[in-house]
C-alpha cells in the first residue's frame, strides 16, 4: 500500500516535520544585578549579549547609565562594559540598541551614541535635541544601512506624561537626521524591527493596542491588535515575531497573518528583548526586577 507523506504547510525541507504550532518556551537561565535593564541586543560575531541599564529615571540626564556584557548562558561577563561618566563616555539612560559592523548604537533620551562593540570606546554622539527629540527609545538598522529611531514622546516628572510628538527619526549618509514619520497614529512608538519577509518596518506602540507595519514614505497601517503596552519586538527566522507587553506581563507571538498568541506569561515589566540567533534563545530584560532571563524558544 502506498502512503503519501503530507508535510505541514509551515514545514521547510523535504522531510522536515516541523510543527506549525510553537512549543512551550523554557526558562534556561536568569542573571541578576542589573539596574533598570531596558534593552538587550545579541551580537553573533562576538557571541555576546549587550544589556542597556538605565540606572534610575528613564528621562534624567544624570550620566550614570551603563552597558553590560552577558554571555548567552546567563553569566555577567562585564557589568560595566560601557559606563556613563567614566573616561570620555556620556550615557544617561540607554535604551534600544543596534549593531552595524563593529559599532554599537544606543538611543539615549535625545541623543544617539556610538561605541566600539569590542572595546567599548566612544565613537561619536549625535545630538537630536536640535530637531526636538523627546524620548528616543529603540533603534534599528534598515536594509540600506540607515538608522531608524523611535521617539515615544513621553516625559518623566512627578508622573509620566505623553506630550508628543510621536516620531520616527532617520539617520542617513553623513549622519544627516530627518523625520521619517510623525503623527498620533504611531501611538507612542516604542519598539521597531525590520521585517525581512514583508520588506517593511514593524512598530509596536506604547500607548495603543495596535501593531503597525510601515514603509518609508507611506502612512503606517495596522497589521495586528493585542493588549497594548508594547515594548520590544524581534523577528524569528520563520517569519513570526515576538512582542513584549507590559499590559498583561506577557510575551506574544505575532504570526504572519496578524494573529497575536500569548507565548510567555507572568513576566512583569518585560522590556526590549534580544534574540540569540545561534541558539534560538531570547534574552528578556525584566525592567523592574533588575534581571535578564534567557528563554529557549521552541
Amino acid at each position: 500500500m502506498h502512503t503519501e507523506l503530507r508535510l505541514p504547510a509551515c514545514a521547510v525541507g523535504l522531510l522536515a516535520l516541523v510543527a506549525c504550532a510553537p512549543g512551550r518556551p523554557k526558562l534556561v537561565a536568569s542573571a541578576e544585578g542589573f539596574q533598570t535593564p531596558e534593552s538587550v541586543r545579541y551580537d553573533a560575531d562576538l557571541d555576546v549579549l549587550f544589556v542597556a541599564n538605565i540606572n534610575g529615571n528613564p528621562g534624567a540626564k544624570d550620566n550614570n547609565g551603563f552597558i553590560s556584557r552577558l554571555t548567552p548562558f546567563g553569566r555577567i561577563a562585564d557589568l560595566n562594559f560601557i559606563t556613563g561618566g567614566r573616561g570620555d563616555v556620556t550615557l544617561n539612560a540607554p535604551k534600544g540598541m543596534a549593531i552595524t559592523g563593529d559599532t554599537l548604537w544606543v538611543a539615549d533620551i535625545d541623543a544617539v551614541r556610538a561605541f566600539n562593540k569590542r572595546t567599548g570606546a566612544p565613537i561619536l554622539s549625535l545630538d537630536l535635541s536640535s530637531v526636538h527629540a523627546v524620548f528616543l527609545n529603540d533603534v534599528v538598522a534598515g536594509p540600506d544601512g540607515s538608522l531608524y529611531i523611535t521617539d515615544t514622546g513621553i516625559q518623566f516628572g512627578a508622573t509620566m506624561t505623553h506630550p508628543g510628538p510621536d516620531r520616527i527619526f532617520k539617520i542617513g549618509p553623513g549622519w544627516a537626521v530627518s523625520v521619517a514619520a510623525e503623527g498620533d497614529t504611531l501611538g507612542g512608538p516604542n519598539g521597531i524591527a525590520w521585517d525581512p519577509r514583508g520588506a517593511r518596518f514593524v512598530i509596536v506602540p506604547a500607548t495603543r493596542p495596535t501593531i503597525l507595519g510601515w514603509t518609508e514614505g507611506h502612512a503606517p497601517e495596522v497589521i495586528a491588535t493585542g493588549p497594548g503596552g508594547y515594548d520590544g519586538i524581534e523577528y524569528l527566522k520563520n517569519g513570526r515575531a515576538l512582542v513584549t507587553s507590559w499590559a498583561d506581563s506577557s510575551v506574544y507571538l505575532l504570526s504572519r497573518d496578524g494573529k497575536m498568541t500569548r507565548y510567555i506569561q507572568g513576566v512583569a515589566a518585560p522590556a526590549d528583548l534580544g534574540l540569540d540567533t545561534k541558539r534560538n534563545h531570547i534574552a528578556l530584560p525584566r525592567f523592574m526586577a533588575n534581571k535578564v532571563e534567557i528563554w529557549e524558544i521552541r
